[in-house]
Order: C-alpha cells, then sequence, then structure tokens
C-alpha cells in the first residue's frame, strides 16, 4: 500500500510547476522534523515575511467588525 501512495505523490509532484514544488517539499520537510515547531511560531514566521507596506491596508477593528468582513453586516463602531 505504501508504494502505491509514494507513486501517486510523485506522479502528482512531477506534474506541478517547479515553484509548487518547492512549496511540496517544504512542507514535506517541516512535516519529518523531529522538533516541529508549535503553530504560533509558523504563524510568526509567515507574517514576518510579509513586507510592511502589505500590512498598511489591514483593518485594526477586526475583532468588533468580524462579521462585516466575512459577510458584509453593517460595520459596528469601535
Amino acid at each position: 500500500m505504501a508504494a502505491n501512495i509514494e507513486d501517486k505523490l510523485i506522479e502528482r509532484v512531477r506534474s506541478l510547476a517547479p515553484d509548487k514544488q518547492r512549496a511540496v517539499l517544504d512542507f514535506v520537510e517541516d512535516l519529518a522534523e523531529p522538533e516541529s515547531k508549535n503553530l504560533w511560531d509558523k504563524i510568526r514566521e509567515i507574517m514576518e515575511s510579509v513586507p510592511p507596506e502589505a500590512w498598511e491596508g489591514t483593518p485594526t477593528d477586526g475583532s468588533i467588525n468580524v462579521d462585516h468582513y466575512l459577510y458584509g453586516a453593517p460595520k459596528r463602531e469601535e
């Protein structure tokens, strides 16, 4: 059974673009780490990789207006 999974995985990965193949490899290597990072460390790493100008348009009232941003409900005042 394992060989069948490996074959399917290899077939799928070969059909991907090189950047997607790299993402798959990074994911698999992350899974194989004996002392995997916790979720918050991973989130922190991702946030640090985002350029500062990308954060400029991010809403600061997300906790109050989550329904507005997700479902289009009227916006509440802070």
